[in-house]
């Protein structure tokens, strides 16, 4: 039987999602602040009763009863006060068919169907992508405004400002979308779209917190996974944006050292790499391979496989790597793709072309206040063994640092070049 200290934030972020989505389905998307408040109540409730009780064998199916209970109560109490789902319509009047209902609203196979149709109503149209992403870190991930506010790098106020906004037009549609709707496919690429973003905060992300948040990433991986149950979903873009981010999350493990240190590449251990997940990755590469389509989460995935399939630095196919990221020049510039390719280039080519490469990066000043083109800058230089010059390239890095992990990290590489 678990503790209360092994149930993880992790685990009340998912039941909440879970929890709101199946009890959306029986109040209708109008009442959503209804629903989270049901949610709480739960967690509350549960905090009460597991302190003295203990943690039941399964939580989640403990958690999901209290919500199903509770709302039961309040349709029975409030059906002729307030509307509820309008498609249930009359079916929740009578006892005779509303117990049932809210039975088949907590099964298993409706909770994820019922996700899934809170993720594709969060990706809503005239919604912003920022409020998109807010939406479904709020509800689907049971984040605060606070800590999307710290995982965006935005003002707590402008988050509240997104998640209503974003509440006020999903009441406005008064039920959520439809999987079988027409407009699915173009909700899906959105969706994902979101999702990416969504996973990149967690391991690209500026957070003062630190150079990762692995919750981010899990819950992005939690929801990827959705998509890939709900086969009109499961196409191989979506294998793909799967196979990128398990692949990436496998080598997770080196990438921040025991002391919680960022490593670069060159100094990972890499019998710390995940090898289950970097098996589950290239199974689900594998799935992205039939059709015809080449997306730029293809192409990514790909530079995954390659990377995580190398034992070691040196026997790292970096010309594969410089092609890849050509033809993701081709179909997604960006010029943080641009200095991933210059950095791949100094690999393969040396130093000096890897500068070259960095120096002609367009659009340069989008990275001014990204820390890892000068530091990117300073590698080149240490390795022509321009130590000044690194020296300089590392200290503008370290004024941009954005969290405390990568200004020991490049502290440490500043010291490198004295060692040099």
């Amino acid at each position: 039987m678990a503790s209360l200290l092994e149930l993880n934030e992790h685990f009340f972020r998912r039941e909440s999602g879970r929890m709101v989505s199946a009890l959306t389905r029986i109040f209708g998307v109008h009442n959503l602040e209804l629903a989270e408040d049901v949610v709480q109540d739960a967690f509350c409730r549960a905090m009460e009763v597991w302190k003295t009780r203990g943690i039941p064998e399964n939580p989640s199916a403990w958690l999901m009863l209290a919500a199903k209970h509770r709302a039961l109560d309040i349709v029975r109490r409030e059906r002729t006060a307030r509307t509820f789902a309008p498609e249930l319509g009359r079916l929740l009047e009578t006892e005779w068919t509303l117990a049932p209902l809210i039975d088949e609203a907590f099964a298993a196979n409706t909770v994820r169907d019922e996700q899934l149709r809170m993720m594709f109503s969060c990706c809503h149209p005239r919604l912003p992508e920022e409020a998109q992403l807010a939406l479904i870190l709020n509800i689907l991930c049971g984040f605060g405004a606070g800590e999307i506010a710290s995982a965006l790098l935005t003002g707590r106020a402008a988050i509240e400002k997104r998640i209503s906004r974003g509440k006020k037009v999903l009441a406005g549609s008064r039920k959520l979308f439809d999987l079988a709707d027409a407009e699915f496919a173009s909700r899906l690429e959105t969706v994902r779209r979101a999702l990416y973003m969504l996973f990149n905060e967690g391991y690209h992300g500026a957070s003062a917190k630190g150079a990762v948040r692995a919750e981010l990433c899990e819950e992005a991986m939690r929801l990827t996974a959705l998509l890939l149950e709900h086969p009109p979903a499961a196409t191989p873009t979506t294998y793909a944006l799967a196979a990128l981010m398990c692949l990436h999350v496998a080598r997770l493990p080196a990438r921040i050292d025991s002391a919680g240190d960022l490593s670069g590449l060159v100094d990972q251990d890499r019998s710390r790499w995940d090898a289950r997940r970097i098996e589950e990755g290239l199974a689900l590469f594998e799935g992205s391979a039939s059709g015809e389509e080449m997306t730029p989460y293809h192409l990514e995935a790909a530079i995954a496989v390659v990377h995580s399939s190398a034992r070691s630095l040196e026997e790292t196919d970096w010309g594969a790597i410089v092609s890849l990221y050509d033809r993701l020049m081709d179909v997604a510039p960006s010029p943080v793709v641009a200095l991933n390719r210059a950095i791949a280039m100094g690999e393969r080519d040396g130093a000096e072309r890897g500068l070259e490469a960095l120096q002609a990066i367009e659009d340069r000043e989008r990275l001014d206040s990204y820390p890892f083109l000068p530091a990117a800058l300073g590698e080149m230089e240490l390795r022509r063994g321009k130590r000044d010059a690194a020296r300089k390239h590392f200290r503008a890095a370290l004024g941009l640092a954005r969290n405390e992990t990568e200004r020991r990290f490049l502290e440490k590489r500043l010291r490198d070049c004295a060692s040099a």
